[in-house]
Formats: C-alpha cells, structure tokens, sequence
C-alpha cells in the first residue's frame, strides 16, 4: 500500500460495485462438477475483486457467516477501495481500522482524532508513527519509535518511514534482516528492489526484483517497478513493453490503475500529461513533480512556479526541482530574490553528505556558481562529472557555453557541433555560442553561413552584430566587411559605416600581407562601389590603383 498519498478525499457516502459478469462467471462454477475455489483461494492469490464477488455471490444465496461481512471489508481495504471500508468500519464502530482508512485516503487529522479513540495495541502505535511522521511532528516520531517491537509488522512500518524520508539505506538494512528471518515473505524483495531504485542502482534493482517476479510474475507492481528499472537503463519504449500486457488487461485496482496510467506519460517523454497528471496530483507523490517539469520542458516557467509554490521539499529531487524552477523565473524576471532563493536550494543539495559525490549533486553546485557568475568553479565541477554525461545534450550545451565564457572556445566548438538535440540547435543562445566559437576558431565563413540560413528577425540582427564585431576584432576582414554592409543597409549610420570602411581596408592589408586571397578582395569592392561616401571612393580607387598595377581583374 501507498503509505505517502497525501491528497484527501471527500467524504461522501459511497456504494460497493458488485461485478455481475463475475458472479455470472461463478454461477456456472458453481453448476459444474469442480470445486468452486474458496475465498482463502483468491486471497493468497491477491485477487480482492475475486473474493468480493464470490463473497456477494455467497450472500445472494444465503450463504453467510458471522465472518462474511468482516471478510468484504478486508478485501475492500486491500484493494484500494479504503472509502467503502471506511463506511463499514465507523457503523461497526472500529475507530481503529477506520482511521487506518482514513490514513490511506489522506484525512490525517480525521484519522488522528479516531486513534486517539482507540484502545492502546500494536496497530495503534504503528499507525500513530506514521502520522507523526506525516505531520512532521518529530518529538512524537521519536516516541512511537521507541515503543516499536523487535517484531516483523513494527519493523515493517520503520523501514517504511526511512524509506519516505530517503533513507535508503536504513530501510534496506531492516527489510534484509526480515529476509533472513522470514523467507517466506517475498514481498521484501520488492522493498528492497525500490530503495535501490531510489538510490539509482538499476541493476541490482532488476536482480532483487527478478526472486520475486520468478514467484509472482503477475505482480502489478513489481512489474511496473520492472518497467521502471528499464526506463532509467534503457529507453520508454522499452520500458512501456513491461507493462502493455498490465495496460491491455483490466485492472481492479484503483490505484494500480493510476500508477500504470502516471508511468506511462513518463515513458511516453510526456505525452499526455495534462489529461493524466492533474487529477493524480496529491493520489501519486510524483505526479505534482512530473507534471512541473512537463510544464518546464514547455517553457510554461510560470505554471511551474505557481504549482511549485506549495511544495515543501524534504527530497533531494524536490530541492533540486525547486531551484531549477526559481532560477528559471528569476531569470526571465530579474528577480534576484527568486535567483538567491535557487542559489539556496541547489547549494544546499550539492553540499549535503548524501549528493554531495553524485552526478545530480555536482550539477546542482556547478549551477549555484553559474548563478553568482563563478564560472571557473562551474567548470571544475563540469569537468568531474563530464565522463558520465558524454551522451547528454543538455549537458554538453551548458558545458559549451561556460566554455564560451571563459574563451575555451576550441572545447566549446567541439561540444556545440556534436549536440544532436533539435530544440536546442534552434535556439538562439546556441547559434549565438556557435557562431562566436567558429569566429573565435578562425572559420568567420562557416559563421557567416549560420547567419545566412536564419530567417530575418531581430535575433538574426543580433548574430549579424556578432559577426560584424567579432570578425573585426580578430582580423578576419572579408567577412567583417559582409556584416557590416549588411548592418548599413539595415540602419544606416556613421558607426556602420566607418567600421565597413575599415574592414575593407584591413582586407586589402590583409591581402598586400598575402594573408587572404583576392578574390574576397574583388566581392568587397562591388560592395563599396553600391556605398555613396567620399572616403569610400577614395579607398575604392586606392584599391583599384594596386588591381591595375598588379594586373588583378576587379
């Protein structure tokens, strides 16, 4: 059971299903000469729709006992239908597994009232920790802590608490020495394979997983924890292979459903997210999360920000999350309250014991010194993770793009040129660093062939600015000369025009020098000759003067 659902629920009356096509289904059992299977049967085999219909059918036919009612309400717990349970429950008068239901619903203050109610038992002090736990009410946690017993259920619910507050390793700890004093109890193999998930050891996930899976290979959600494992080793596509037979059949469930139909957006790179996550916001703990960063890889910063604004983190992805969205709108609004905030929440992960010596650590503080403008810092901390991050794009274009900064611009070149990713090589930061590094690295007429390809447009101005300045700068004249016609056409001025003068002049030195060949000289002069500007005609005859004498054709 999901012990972090934390989105409550309505408290209206509800009414149990009963599956007619089920009772049709053991009405002709019953009829034939085999044994109609027992609701121990269906339980053992975690089929609770199973055991309810047969239950229902059983009462239909007057079959009952004083155990019949108590046995629907188990199997309506266990199969996620907590608020019909809970009906049944208070008019029973069970303030205890009432409040156990609505610990599931997540109504925790309605469930702390009833287990105050309820008379001191194992079950009260282990559901009393938990919801000290969820409203982080510490000095009660460590109460609860210390009146629970060296005994499998108590050890069950602290491992379960250590795993919600990330500490993996505490939690493996205990499920291990359940293992080896319970064998039969193949459900720790599962936990186990979870918290190594979260520790993002995939491998050993899989081969925890693969003892229980070879046990109870119908598992709904071992097989989506399989899926998982595939997705971070793999690809989605993969990944949703795992669980199509899941999705194709029919899932009594009610939360199985919601997790099945949660992974498959994330296995689909987002597709469909804004049909399934909302209504999962609160029911599956990742969902606010996922659907935050699908509104970021939509650049929809503001719907971020704003689903962000309630979100308390205690995880480390959340932390991290949670700068990334504020730097983002601090960004875009030059709010350097919003930019501290981030410089915050990303130190703090990167300076934690836990995440301090993982890849999305050293991300988090590289990114905190490219806020405050620390660059060399950033690229010491790139460089340490750069061998595990050799295939990601967006890596590679934040790596390239310190490496502008800094004038590493031979790194940055060979970074930029081998990023695969559309989106990014479409954007203008990208051509920008691009067209500055092949400038930089002497390849002005591979530039000038970026800038040629864009459409007209203010962003394609400012890479003509670029070009223009830049090829200035670093003598490479012909192409300055290019830029700066161009830029006197488009805003004809004095600075325009006396800096196409010089470039032509320096392209003339440049081939006196025998440093660039005539023929760029020859373009350029049916370039001035379209310029009416006395100092112009003077260098144009200056030029045409040495043409003549050096018998060049212009």
């Amino acid at each position: 059971m999901l012990l972090s659902r934390t989105k409550p629920v309505s408290n209206n009356n509800g009414q149990a299903l009963v599956n007619l096509s089920e009772i049709t289904k053991i009405q002709k059992l019953a009829s034939a000469p085999q044994e109609l299977p027992s609701v121990i049967k269906f339980i053992e085999n975690r089929d609770f729709q199973g055991a309810i219909t047969l239950l229902e059918y059983e009462k239909l036919n007057g079959n009952t006992n004083t155990n019949t009612d108590l046995w629907l309400l188990y199997c309506e717990f266990h199969r996620g239908n907590y608020k019909q349970a809970l009906l049944q429950y208070e008019a029973m008068n069970n303030s205890l597994y009432a409040a156990c239901c609505y610990f599931y619903l997540g109504m925790y203050q309605e469930a702390r009232e009833l287990v105050l109610k309820a008379p001191k038992c194992a079950l009260q002090v282990r559901l009393s920790f938990h919801l000290a736990h969820k409203s982080d009410d510490e000095v009660s946690v460590l109460e609860f802590h210390r009146q629970l017993r060296d005994v499998a259920e108590d050890q069950l619910s602290l491992a379960a608490v250590h795993y919600l507050r990330a500490h993996y390793q505490e939690a493996i700890d205990i499920y291990k020495r359940l293992v080896l004093q319970n064998k039969d109890l193949m459900a720790l193999h599962v936990y186990i394979a979870l918290c190594y998930y979260k520790l993002d050891f995939y491998d050993v996930s899989q081969e925890v997983l693969s003892v229980y899976l070879q046990k109870i290979p119908d598992s709904l959600i071992a097989l989506n924890l399989k899926a998982c494992n595939i997705y971070r080793l793999y690809n989605g596509r993969s990944a949703e292979t795992e669980i199509r037979s899941l999705l194709e059949s029919q899932v009594n469930c009610p939360f199985g459903k919601d997790l099945l139909n949660h992974n498959l957006v994330i296995f689909r790179n987002g597709d469909g997210a804004l049909q399934v996550l909302p209504p999962l916001v609160g029911v599956i703990p990742e969902a606010k999360l996922n659907l935050i960063i699908f509104y970021l890889r939509q650049d929809e910063t503001k719907e971020a920000f704003d689903l962000m604004q309630d979100v308390n983190p205690s995880l480390p992805a959340e932390y991290i999350l949670k700068g990334i969205v504020y730097a983002l709108i601090g960004q875009e609004t030059n709010n350097k309250e919003y930019l501290d905030t981030a410089i915050q929440y990303l130190h703090l992960v990167g300076g934690s014991s836990s995440e301090c010596d993982t890849i999305p650590g050293r991300q988090c503080v590289a990114s905190a010194f490219f806020l405050q403008r620390q660059y060399e810092d950033v690229l010491l901390y790139f460089n340490s993770i750069k061998s595990y991050l050799s295939n990601d794009d967006t890596f590679k274009f934040n790596l390239a793009q310190v490496q502008t900064i800094l004038g590493h611009y031979k790194e940055a070149e060979e970074e930029l040129v081998t990023i695969q990713s559309a989106k990014y090589r479409s954007e203008y930061n990208y051509i920008e660093c691009l067209t500055r590094c092949l400038v930089m690295n002497r390849k002005a007429v591979q530039a000038w062939e970026i800038y040629s390809r864009m459409e007209t447009s203010a962003e394609s101005l400012g890479i003509l600015h670029l070009l223009a300045n830049d090829c200035y700068r670093t003598g490479q004249f012909y192409i300055a000369s290019k830029a700066f016609d161009v830029l006197d056409k488009y805003d004809p001025n004095p600075e325009h025009a006396a800096a196409k003068r010089g470039a032509c002049v320096g392209l003339l030195q440049m081939v006196l020098a025998g440093r660039e060949h005539r023929e760029a000289l020859s373009e350029v002069v049916n370039l001035m000759r379209g310029t009416p500007d006395p100092q112009m005609d003077h260098i144009l005859r200056v030029i045409n003067t040495w043409a003549k004498e050096n018998r060049m054709k212009m």
